[in-house]
């Protein structure tokens, strides 16, 4: 009491006191803390030009409303440029830095008319159609920052694409005039025609510093590997195999001409020597035209009618001939020593293109006449995809170039050799092939085993117990496909170490089968039929094993083949003993259980459909399903050819029924129709254990029982 007695006794008197006293500086607070506001509101949205926020719009694009920058004669020049740059040596990874996307970000400057002292301006042409098809390209993509503090690679908006336009001391100038130059370190030029008469150097001469160059004919002299990017050169203008081998080149050096004209004479009209047409007047419509004997030929059309287009050296390295050639499907045969191939870095160049030494020019025909046929169709395939993927718009080619400079920059998360070269034939959104989707451990280790049964239960019950016996085996599957009759009671199934769940379906479908059950939790799926009975547990392991080493294929037992019947015009399915595998059955096989949700959601047209109606072929749709996602063959394991079911009878079996191998040709002629190419692909080798056939004790082989044919 007393102490609150005093307290009470001195506070009216304080309280007034300290009001008077702070008001002042609470007011004075306030005023700022407001005033503060007020600023940063204006600052955000007032209108400001910083380095930072300039966007590469459509109108700073206008090469009239640029801002004018006047080169002083001593304005300092780069050095010619290092040819012994490398990315560790002369490219500073670290402005890169790490990001979830791990994709680099691209700041492109803003345009700028450059002239020198006397108002000449630095270009003849200033900003070409293709460059700023380019920059607006990059602009789009998701590489692109208007934030300069956040950009990891810098793109001049001075277009140096085609050397002969250019004032080589003055552009170099400007270059490094540029706020962030910094003697060209992590900058990007493109230039597709570079060098000029008489000597055609392979790489820009315009001096750069550091700077990285994505350029069109490069030599092995003047590439430097793994900085460096070799793009194509523009396409021209879009235009069955009449001719085998077709030159259509013009300006060709006379000794190549006169080798070639003596190819001509030895191999007849197997071999169509073009020229430019001599007696048409000069204009853009005799640029399109190529000339033999007077007769007059459509270009680039014609080279649609050949199985081999050569492209020459010119007076440039890098020829425009090539984009052409890849457009029209024709397969290019290269003659250019030493000249580095546009994005030679990824793209594997053996599966589109033949490349001669210019001095076996005189075997050429005998060489290309030893590549067989099929291979030549592939080749000619994969010519015409690589043309639409990377050189078919300057967007194409810009972007490429990036990626390829993104790859180096986060190498665990770069492109695949798959992802550059193996072209996409059915393209579906969100649908990604299990080979490249993120790594992740799977829920539970080993293979769940979906075993689709109907009324087969003594069977199901051997095949049961057989699989058990497998040490990866973590879960039994068994979808119970007969609505008329319920499965055995619980207490009836065999007793076996892992789990073991029944499924019972709605309708008896073949499809069921590969339907994405929530069961199961692992990544590898071992479908497999109820009459499997033969297969040893050492044959199933290894199996598995394999699986693990190649996860996105098909992993089976007996292969079978798709044939061409030249005589009936059509697909023959084929399961004789042959040389060669183009399929596994699923009635034993592993596979990603991805592969699952494809089939069952992903099919192409009425396939799914189709096989629940026959009753057949689901063991084929999924084989075409797998090679057409990752464009790789089925591996075999093993050497059983066959599967043989001692107890099984004619009635039970369905694949012994008398029209089922004319129904298994008639599917692989649907299938390839639905989607519209054949992608299995043929093989001639298969896994079996290091030594299964070596002469040593059983007991030092992990795989002894592998079973018989």
């Amino acid at each position: 009491m007393y102490a609150s007695g005093k307290y009470s006794s001195r506070g009216p008197a304080l309280i007034p006191r300290m009001k008077t006293k702070h008001r002042i500086y609470y007011i004075t607070l306030f005023s700022v803390v407001l005033l503060g506001l007020i600023a940063t509101g204006m600052f955000q949205f007032w209108p400001h030009s910083i380095e930072s926020t300039a966007d590469w719009t459509l109108d700073k694009r206008s090469v009239h409303d640029a801002p004018l920058v006047r080169l002083p004669v001593s304005s300092p020049i780069p050095e010619r440029g290092d040819l012994s740059c490398r990315m560790h040596t002369c490219f500073d990874v670290y402005r890169c830095g790490y990001n979830p996307k791990n994709r680099i970000k691209v700041y492109i400057y803003p345009l700028q008319r450059f002239v020198d002292e006397l108002g000449v301006p630095i270009s003849s042409t200033g900003l070409s159609r293709e460059y700023n098809d380019l920059l607006s390209a990059i602009s789009d993509s998701d590489f692109y920052t208007d934030d300069v503090t956040r950009a990891c690679l810098f793109i001049p908006s001075i277009d140096v694409l085609n050397q002969n336009s250019l004032r080589i001391r003055e552009t170099a100038q400007a270059l490094a005039m540029l706020p962030r130059w910094d003697k060209g370190m992590n900058h990007l030029l493109f230039n597709m025609l570079p060098g000029g008469p008489p000597d055609y150097n392979t790489a820009l001469d315009v001096p750069r510093d550091r700077a990285l160059l994505a350029g069109g004919g490069f030599s092995t002299w003047t590439y430097r590997q793994g900085y460096d990017v070799s793009i194509p050169l523009p396409e021209r203008q879009p235009g069955p195999r009449r001719y085998f081998i077709l030159s259509s080149q013009t300006a060709i050096h006379r000794e190549y001409r006169a080798e070639l004209e003596r190819l001509k004479e030895e191999n007849g009209e197997a071999l169509l020597l073009l020229d430019k047409c001599s007696n048409l007047s000069q204009g853009a419509a005799s640029a399109r035209k190529r000339c033999y004997k007077g007769q007059v030929y459509d270009y680039p059309q014609i080279l649609q009618e050949s199985s081999f287009c050569v492209v020459l050296r010119g007076a440039r390295l890098g020829q425009a001939a090539l984009s052409d050639v890849l457009q029209a499907g024709c397969v290019p045969v290269i003659l250019a020593d030493s000249y580095i191939l546009p994005f030679s870095e990824v793209l594997d160049w053996k599966r589109a293109s033949v490349v001669i030494p210019e001095e076996k020019l005189s075997e050429m025909y005998t060489i290309l006449k030893s590549i067989p046929h099929r291979q030549v169709e592939e080749m000619q395939r994969q010519a015409r995809w690589f043309w639409e993927a990377y050189f078919s718009s300057m967007k194409a080619i810009g972007l490429t170039t990036l990626q390829i400079i993104n790859d180096r920059i986060y190498p665990y998360a770069a492109r695949t050799y798959e992802q550059w070269n193996n072209p996409p034939v059915v393209k579906w959104s969100s649908v990604n092939s299990p080979l490249f989707l993120p790594l992740i451990p799977p829920r539970a280790p080993g293979f769940t085993a979906v075993v689709l049964t109907y009324d087969r239960v003594e069977s199901l019950f051997r095949v049961i117990t057989e699989i058990s016996k497998v040490p990866s085996l973590a879960k039994l599957l068994v979808v119970w496909n007969n609505q008329n009759k319920s499965p055995p009671e619980e207490s009836l199934w065999p007793k076996i170490g892992v789990p073991l769940k029944v499924v019972r379906t709605k309708e008896n479908k073949l499809s069921n089968r590969f339907f994405p059950y929530d069961e199961i939790e692992t990544e590898a799926v071992l479908a497999i039929d109820d009459d499997i009975i033969m297969l040893t547990s050492d044959e199933l392991q290894f199996g598995y094993e394999v699986w693990r080493e190649f996860p996105d294929r098909l992993v089976g037992y007996p292969g079978r083949l798709h044939l061409w019947d030249h005589e009936m015009g059509k697909w023959k399915y084929e399961s004789e003993w042959t040389n060669e595998v183009s399929m596994v059955l699923t009635g034993a096989a592993f596979y990603h259980k991805y592969f699952n949700y494809l089939y069952t959601y992903k099919m192409p047209g009425d396939i799914k459909n189709w096989v629940d109606a026959h009753m057949n072929c689901e063991d084929i749709a999924m084989n075409f399903l797998v090679a057409n996602i990752t464009g790789k063959a089925p591996i075999k394991v093993t050497p059983r050819k066959k599967f043989k079911c001692p107890e099984c009878t004619a009635i039970d079996g369905l694949s012994l029924d008398q029209t089922h191998m004319v129904e298994r040709s008639e599917c692989i002629n649907k299938f390839a129709s639905v989607f519209g190419t054949m992608p299995l692909k043929v093989v001639e080798h298969r896994a079996d254990p290091v030594l299964y056939k070596d002469d040593f004790p059983e007991k030092l082989k992990s795989f002894p029982n592998i079973g018989s044919l």
